[in-house]
């Protein structure tokens, strides 16, 4: 998995300025369709050949005591806890203040590996200002601006210098499917895996929360080997994130890098929440496929909903993976998780098939004889020829006149035919338009 470097620090001391800066341009994780909520930012940066995943946090207050603070401290405790590297941000104009000595008292207990940070040192002149931090006892301190961008690259590569190489993949068979196990705490992820494998290699506990770290397994069935990163880990951690749910957010992120297929296990008595909104979102940002797996399906009381009406209520909530498969089990008696294996399988293969260029063309020409695009200032939009440029997710290039003429509306009546004729219907589809020169 790709290292996290999580930016931490007061509010209002430059913390998204600089995320920014360091990911090259404007980031804010929208989405065009309804429904799609976020609250954590993030980041896939490369750096002189090095990737790693950039957090951005809400503003550290150690004492606060307001509700929303008090969830921004939690959010940016989390954020410490789940990175590789930390980036302690504080301001130069304001000097060193009292939570910026309990932050760094914070971030010395943790034993992390810390970057010390003092920004909106904008010109020479105020490098000085920079060295009242060293009163915190600090050995190392970078002087930046994230909003000019001076010091920006010096700490780049600092951040570069600290992050350890990547491991090795434990096993790498081209053959191997790797299946994300995702979603909110005590849904039955571990559970899940559990009865998958049909031994008890996830330690499974009902409290939410008390599981932190992933879990790497590999199993074989019926020939086919499979790569399971369950993110309810085995091992405890400190307090707070027992009552945290946003870590689901921070473990998703990490587990959905390198999976093939990815399963959110929501709890079927509980239904789908916001925070299994946001997961979802997350999945559908990668393009991995995925399945949607509502748990405890044998408590929920069946006069009051039925399996249509849940995953109706899923698909309304999310419909950026409206095309997913809804899975109804019980891990705890083993109901329906027989399909489970079955629909990784089938969400693998979709993901990865590969469709010759003269069936498509044919396709784009019967797509768009059915139902011509309109037209775009005066002038006729045209499509000459289409070709895959990737598998998982399924990537499409369209060569045309004027790419930009292209409403959004029409693009998603181009998916859906794609999806209906080339059996991609429960995997996720991109398809971009070029210009032909």
């Amino acid at each position: 998995m790709k290292p996290v470097v999580a930016i931490v620090g007061r509010p209002n001391v430059g913390k998204s300025a600089l995320f920014n800066k360091i990911f090259g341009r404007r980031k804010a994780i929208t989405k065009d369709e309804i429904g799609v909520t976020r609250d954590v930012n993030y980041a896939e940066c490369t750096e002189a050949g090095r990737d790693f995943t950039l957090v951005d946090t809400g503003g550290f207050e150690p004492e606060a005591t307001s509700a929303i603070m008090v969830q921004v401290r939690e959010q940016a405790e989390l954020a410490i806890e789940e990175a590789d590297l930390i980036v302690l941000l504080m301001d130069g104009r304001e000097g060193p203040t009292p939570d910026d000595k309990e932050i760094v008292e914070v971030l010395r207990r943790t034993k992390k590996d810390v970057i010390f940070v003092v920004n909106k040192i904008d010109t020479g002149a105020l490098q000085a200002l920079s060295a009242d931090f060293y009163s915190l006892g600090l050995d190392l301190v970078m002087p930046v601006s994230a909003e000019h961008g001076l010091g920006v690259s010096e700490l780049i590569e600092e951040i570069l210098s600290r992050l350890s190489t990547p491991a090795e993949p434990v096993e790498s068979d081209e053959g191997m499917v790797r299946v994300a196990i995702v979603g909110r705490p005590n849904a039955g992820k571990s559970s899940l895996l559990n009865k998958l494998i049909g031994k008890e290699r996830a330690v499974v506990s009902a409290v939410p929360g008390t599981t932190r770290d992933s879990v790497d397994t590999v199993f074989e069935r019926d020939g086919k080997k499979y790569f399971f990163i369950d993110t309810a880990g085995i091992r405890k951690k400190n307090k707070i994130s027992r009552r945290l749910e946003k870590y689901s957010v921070m473990e998703a992120i990490k587990s959905l890098e390198n999976c093939d297929v990815a399963l959110l296990v929501i709890d079927g008595i509980e239904g789908f929440s916001a925070q299994d909104e946001k997961i979802a979102g997350l999945i559908e940002d990668r393009g991995v496929g995925s399945a949607v797996v509502v748990n405890k399906w044998d408590l929920v009381t069946k006069e009051t909903v039925t399996s249509i009406r849940y995953a109706e209520r899923i698909r309304e909530h999310a419909p950026f993976i409206a095309f997913a498969p809804v899975l109804f089990i019980s891990a705890l008696t083993g109901q329906r998780t027989d399909k489970v294996f079955d629909t990784i399988d089938s969400l693998y293969e979709q993901s990865r098939k590969k469709v010759k260029t003269s069936v498509l063309n044919d396709l784009l020409k019967t797509i768009t004889r059915r139902h011509t695009p309109p037209v775009y200032r005066g002038r006729n939009v045209k499509f000459y020829y289409i070709t895959q440029v990737g598998t998982s997710p399924q990537r499409f290039a369209v060569f045309m006149n004027i790419p930009e003429g292209v409403p959004k509306a029409y693009r998603r009546y181009m998916i859906n035919r794609f999806r209906d004729a080339l059996d991609f219907k429960e995997v996720p589809i991109r398809l971009t338009f070029r210009r032909r020169h």
